[in-house]
């Protein structure tokens, strides 16, 4: 223990007169050379200052004074105590809910960037689809502006007049096939296309009229021994397209 160890255990019965003559003249003499006693000395006076308040004045009795001030240390010291443990929750809530709000934040832009996507990928399909459409559509011009040679054929059928044309590409060996003016086929049956050959009828693509009464189809040679002779088209049942040989109506019949 130092010497200065006793002004500091004293300071609070400096404050509330409780030393006796000689102390409080060696305390307050004490007070002129240590700033640090002169600070403390000056705070507990002022957190002192309220207790005579509220009470008549009257002479307190011996060491009652002291033993409010120790109280009111006391109080003073567990709320230093007390301090940093509130401090530390007040951060840990403050942290929490930050936390929350970061994660609600995380998440309403996962599913935004969820929404951007699938909109990115139903656009890639839909312009594939536009891509693929259009390849098709020059596809089908290439064959026509390359023809050597058009066929066609008018179409009767039911009240309705239609034609059948056939563009014929010998670079490529296909066909470009289009069928218009006929409605669409019956509940149950399908237009279809043949071929003629030298060794029979070859079953080639259904032709599928839509609302405009159109139908297209490219069509490649069949692999058959023997030139094509010529095209066909007939009203077939949809279930017998195992049947290598026309059975239904035949609406157009076209020898080369």
């Amino acid at each position: 223990m130092t010497p200065h160890d006793w002004y500091a255990e004293h300071r609070a019965a400096f404050v509330a007169r409780a030393l006796d003559a000689r102390e409080e003249r060696l305390f307050a003499d004490h007070l002129g050379r240590c700033d640090e006693c002169t600070r403390e000395v000056t705070r507990l006076e002022r957190e002192l200052g309220w207790l005579p308040m509220g009470v008549t004045p009257a002479p307190p009795r011996p060491g009652l004074t002291h033993q409010l001030a120790e109280g009111v240390l006391r109080r003073r010291s567990a709320w230093r105590r007390l301090a940093p443990t509130a401090a530390a929750a007040a951060i840990a809530a403050a942290a929490l809910g930050f936390g929350v709000h970061e994660r609600q934040r995380g998440d309403t832009l996962a599913a935004e960037l969820g929404r951007r996507e699938a909109q990115l990928a139903a656009a890639d399909s839909e312009r594939s689809g536009q891509l693929a459409s259009l390849a098709a559509l020059e596809d089908t011009l290439s064959v026509m502006r390359q023809a050597q040679h058009v066929v066609q054929q008018d179409i009767a059928m039911n009240g309705h007049h239609g034609r059948l044309l056939i563009f014929q590409d010998a670079a490529s060996h296909r066909w470009n096939v289009v069928m218009h003016g006929l409605p669409p086929a019956p509940a149950g049956e399908v237009y279809q296309f043949w071929f003629i050959t030298g060794s029979g009828m070859v079953r080639s693509a259904e032709l599928r009229s839509g609302g405009s009464g159109a139908a297209l189809a490219m069509v490649s040679m069949p692999k058959v021994p023997g030139p094509v002779m010529g095209a066909a088209l007939s009203v077939e049942p949809a279930v017998s397209r195992s049947v290598d040989q026309p059975t239904g109506p035949m609406l157009a019949h076209i020898e080369f």
